[in-house]
């Protein structure tokens, strides 16, 4: 059955493709990679968003405004029916992510919760949290494991986050997803500015923007650099995830594809830059040294956020303020992100019959039962982000492989240029997703070969090892068991989802 929802207008359609693509991962990854690399990063995080991630949305995008179906029936009307289980990985992929991603926004909202005492505590002249973490230095470590492992915080907000964006999702396209967006993506961009005017004013916030924007061509011949910008591009836009498919499942007839791609990309990477310019200069402020800065910034995702900046906050003058502008914002952007993610999942649903409240209320049921273990162990939480996280390029491999099998230039005419008023080269089309093929290819290999995990495939007495969190025997098992899944249920998912 064919969509009869849609949003009201082109800005509808915009302000979901930026809710859907500044993420938490705006906040907290983009920053630690800019502040250990500085200018070479940002020039070939850019140059990958026009190779890898825009051709990937483009081809999205008019994949899902073209049929007006979830992933797995659009995918499937565009490759035939050998492929359609391939629509099936893509949505597994992404739902995996949003069943631990909940669990971000949980965090989030905790994080959010502390900082606003912390700011009630300010403003009535009672002990704030530097007074905690002077009695006690490991006070931030210690809040982080307490939330990280067994938290009945935990578990009780996740589940919140889920039922509030469930109840958005259930009032529909444009009462629903789109009136939230009008709120959520002005006022997240609203509080980066102000985060950023703060921590430009502080002294020596300036050193931060120029380390930011350094450019040291050593870092040119180091791989590590490659890799990590083509995969925060690729995660941060959104490419591969089938989400802005569902988006534009939702667009008006004649909704520019070319147009909305772009300004989704651009920007996306605007408010990572925005993320950096605040983020950098705060840690450089406030760090005793410019080394200590640089440490803190190349602690990882989870220290940076959740440890090192509510405590380098809490060492400030008005760190309560900024720091309860900082969790908000953060918390705007991962429920922003958690929407879409979810939409998927109904909008596929939707596909076989299920009306929106029907195929809300399944989709709260899984991702409150699937995200249960991310939310009870970290451990299971970081073995989920690094297998799926991995597994959204196999996902942007997908989407490539489509546009192939249908030719790309009768693709990019088919699908792109009808109601574009902006055209992208079809040259420059076709060399790009050929590209991608070797690139993904490259990219799955490496961070597999990359030994995070001291036995990447059997234990030391020898036995397959699923259960370590880092393992590529826990990657490859995961994936073959969706991909086995798909392979078997292949024809019922054309018949139910496609035809």
């Amino acid at each position: 059955m064919s969509k009869t929802e849609e949003f009201s207008n082109r800005w509808g359609i915009v302000l979901a493709s930026l809710g859907m693509a500044i993420g938490a991962g705006n906040l907290w990854r983009f920053p630690r990679l800019a502040g250990q690399y500085g200018g070479a990063f940002l020039i070939l995080w850019i140059v990958f968003l026009m190779v890898w991630s825009v051709p990937i949305l483009m081809a999205e995008f008019s994949i899902g405004k073209k049929f007006k179906k979830g992933v797995i029936g659009s995918f499937g009307r565009v490759t035939g029916k050998g492929l359609t289980w391939g629509g099936f990985f893509i949505t597994m992929c992404t739902l995996m992510i949003a069943f631990y991603y909940s669990v971000v926004t949980g965090w989030a909202l905790r994080y959010l919760g502390l900082s606003a005492e912390n700011l009630l505590d300010f403003f009535q002249g009672q002990n704030t949290l530097a007074a905690d973490l002077k009695a006690n230095p490991e006070f931030m470590e210690e809040f982080w494991q307490s939330i990280a492992y067994k938290s009945p915080w935990t578990l009780g907000l996740y589940v919140c986050a889920i039922f509030v964006s469930l109840y958005v999702l259930i009032k529909g396209v444009q009462n629903g997803l789109e009136k939230a967006n009008k709120i959520l993506i002005p006022t997240l961009f609203g509080l980066l500015v102000v985060i950023t005017v703060m921590a430009l004013t502080m002294d020596n916030g300036y050193k931060g923007l120029e380390y930011m924007y350094s450019i040291d061509t050593k870092h040119f011949s180091n791989p590590t650099i490659w890799i990590e910008a083509l995969s925060q591009s690729a995660w941060s836009t959104g490419a591969g995830w089938g989400l802005i498919m569902t988006i534009s499942s939702y667009s008006r007839e004649r909704e520019d594809v070319v147009l909305n791609t772009f300004i989704g990309g651009f920007g996306n990477n605007t408010a990572s830059l925005m993320a950096g310019m605040a983020i950098l200069p705060a840690v450089f402020a406030m760090a005793p040294t410019e080394g200590a800065a640089i440490a803190s910034l190349q602690s990882g995702n989870q220290a940076l956020t959740f440890t090192i900046i509510p405590r380098l906050f809490a060492t400030i003058p008005g760190g309560p303020v900024l720091s309860f502008i900082f969790f908000f914002a953060f918390f705007l952007a991962a429920f922003s992100s958690l929407l879409p993610m979810l939409e998927l999942l109904i909008s596929n649903l939707k596909d076989i019959g299920l009306t929106r409240k029907r195929a809300g209320l399944a989709t709260m049921v899984c991702c409150i039962v699937f995200g249960l273990p991310s939310a009870y162990s970290l451990d299971i939480f970081n073995n989920q982000d690094w297998v799926w996280g991995i597994g959204l390029i196999i996902s942007g491999l997908f989407i490539v492989v489509a546009v192939l099998k249908y030719g790309i230039g009768s693709f990019k005419k088919d699908f792109i240029d009808t109601d574009s008023d902006f055209n992208v080269p079809v040259k420059f089309f076709k060399a790009a997703l050929i590209f991608n093929l070797l690139l993904g290819v490259i990219l799955i290999y490496w961070w597999m070969s990359q030994g995070y995990s001291e036995y990447p495939w059997f234990d030391a007495d020898g036995n397959w090892n699923v259960f370590d969190i880092y393992s590529n025997a826990s990657i490859i098992t995961q994936w073959a068991v969706i991909v086995v899944i798909g392979l078997v249920l292949n024809n019922y998912l054309y018949k139910k989802f496609v035809k």
